[in-house]
């Protein structure tokens, strides 16, 4: 009987200590999550939308601008970010040609700054591979040749390395240093109300890149 027992201890501890050795390795084995490692989302130009709505007396504009290219780099367990998200400025537009013209050429200056530029510097948050996430990402906003700091709200879905995010912010263009196209008869907000609906892929990146 206590031969029994003692046959039993030992292979109860074998199993015991090859359970905690297999332990190690096998967590190893496992990929790293997303908010310990580093990151990059390259956003496709074709299925992102960028949506504004300005508001007026007489009746509310509402246009669409193109993203011309967006990569953008992070790490959550840092909160680093780095990259940039460019809008090509002229393309631009409201459905009215004329408006648009007036647009581009009394007030973006177009021509002059072909660019808007949002550049990440911070993120916060976590990201679920297989679904819903909050992300909140602060940078810089490039518009019309000067910076300003803007932190955006995202919601972001991610699938299989596939990544939709969206976001809505406000641009106080007056505040910022642009003209308000206000006349006596038409008063037109001082600022623009942008929606945001991007589509990336999301990969890590090889270590120390």
């Amino acid at each position: 009987m206590r031969r029994a027992l003692r046959q039993a201890a030992l292979s109860w501890l074998w199993r015991a200590a090859f359970f905690l050795g297999a332990v190690p390795v096998s967590l190893l084995a496992l990929p790293a999550p997303l908010h310990a490692q580093d990151t990059v989302v390259t956003l496709d130009p074709a299925q992102t939308r960028i949506e504004f709505t300005l508001g007026a007396t007489l009746h509310t504009v509402h246009g669409i601008f193109r993203l011309k290219s967006g990569e953008i780099h992070f790490n959550l367990s840092t909160g680093n970010a780095s990259g940039s998200v460019v809008v090509d400025a002229p393309s631009g537009e409201s459905g009215n040609e004329s408006r648009d013209k007036k647009m581009h050429q009394d007030y973006l200056e177009s021509q002059k700054f072909p660019e808007i530029v949002f550049m990440p510097f911070r993120v916060k948050g976590s990201l679920n591979p297989g679904g819903t996430s909050q992300v909140e990402v602060a940078g810089t906003f490039r518009l019309h040749g000067a910076d300003h700091d803007l932190t955006l709200s995202l919601t972001v879905q991610s699938s299989g390395g596939q990544l939709q995010a969206d976001t809505r912010f406000t641009v106080p263009y007056v505040k910022w240093g642009l003209k308000n196209p206000s006349t006596f008869i038409l008063r037109v907000n001082d600022k623009v109300d942008i929606a945001v609906h991007a589509t990336g892929r999301l990969a890590p990146t090889a270590l120390g890149n």
